[in-house]
This record gives structure tokens, C-alpha cells and sequence, in this order.
């Protein structure tokens, strides 16, 4: 497993660095050499520290855990635990569907998942509860987040007036907005 460590608004020292890798080289057990963990370690200006990570090709799919706390060595902690929690919660679902060539080592799960994580309760299948349909009319930006904010909703689908692609414009967690554009 490649682990590539980066600080935003942080001097990452080199006990912070051998702490991040100390903690998350135990997912080497679960994970083949081709998987790559990229660790983000920001401060803020209310002396709270975030840490972000990103686990690229876990069998094509990604997996993201983050969290603030005051205490970084805390946030990598929590940070750790969650990435830990979804992995297992991957294996749990998608076991049957593997193929030879996988980016987790699931014969060594059960050994792992006894020793360090309390079992998590099982999942229903997704249900899903409401389907919509609509039309997609042409807007900016600005005026897609007016409308999220109108409707009091987190995020809004909308097709852009200038490249006519379809974009979805979210509330993020520290108050700001983001946009997700197609590729």
C-alpha cells in the first residue's frame, strides 16, 4: 500500500508523519500493495485540526473518512477507525461479487475483524423509498444555489447555462458550497 501524507495551514513533523503511518499501516493487512491511502492534515482558525483521508482502488471503487477534532492525534485516530469500519462494511457487501484479482485480502478478514473491530450490525438491502424525474433547465451556478437555498435542501442538480453539462452545487460541512462537474 502507497501512503502519500500532505498538510494544508499544517507543518507536518516527523512525529506526526510516523504517528499517521504507525496508525494506518494496519490496513496493509487488509489491502494489497496496489492500493493507494492519501492522508490530508489541515488546521483551521478555530485551533481545530482535520484530517482527510482517501483510499483509491479498493477494487475500482474509493473510500473517504474524515473528522475534526482539537486534538489531531485524536482526529487520526477517529479517521483511522471510520476507513477501518468501511472497509469491513465493503467486504460484508460486496464478498460475493469478487473477483481473483482484488485490492482487499478478504481471508484474512475474519481473523482481523474479530481482533480489532466490535461486529457491526448487518444492513438491509438499499430501499429505495422515492424516485423523481425532471427536467434540468439551464443555469449558473449562483442561481443553482439560490434555488438549493429556496428549497432548503443540502444539494441541487442543475445543467449549466454556459456548457449545458449537467453539475450538482452541495452545502459543505463548514458552511461554503461545492460543485461537482462531469469529467
Amino acid at each position: 500500500m502507497k501512503i502519500a501524507i500532505s498538510g494544508k495551514k499544517i507543518k507536518l513533523t516527523e512525529g506526526i508523519t510516523g504517528y499517521i503511518e504507525k496508525k494506518f499501516s494496519k490496513l496493509e493487512k487488509l489491502l494489497n500493495d496496489d492500493a493507494e491511502l492519501r492522508v490530508t492534515v489541515s488546521a483551521n482558525k478555530k485551533e481545530k485540526q482535520k484530517v482527510e483521508v482517501t483510499l483509491d482502488n479498493i477494487n475500482g471503487h474509493i473510500v473517504r473518512a474524515e473528522d475534526v477534532q482539537e486534538d489531531l492525534y485524536s482526529a487520526i485516530d477517529i479517521v483511522c477507525d471510520k476507513l477501518n469500519r468501511q472497509i469491513v462494511k465493503y467486504k460484508n457487501k460486496f464478498k460475493s461479487r469478487t473477483t481473483g484479482n482484488d485490492t482487499i485480502r478478504f481471508e484474512q478478514f475474519n481473523e482481523l475483524v474479530e481482533e480489532e473491530i466490535d461486529v457491526l450490525p448487518e444492513e438491509n438491502d438499499l430501499v429505495f423509498e422515492r424516485r423523481k424525474r425532471f427536467n434540468l433547465r439551464p443555469m449558473s451556478p449562483e442561481e443553482a444555489v439560490l434555488q438549493m437555498n429556496l428549497l432548503g435542501h443540502d444539494f441541487f442538480l442543475f445543467k449549466d447555462q454556459d456548457t449545458f453539462e449537467v453539475c450538482l452545487v452541495y452545502r459543505r460541512g463548514d458552511g461554503g458550497y461545492g460543485i461537482i462537474e462531469q469529467d
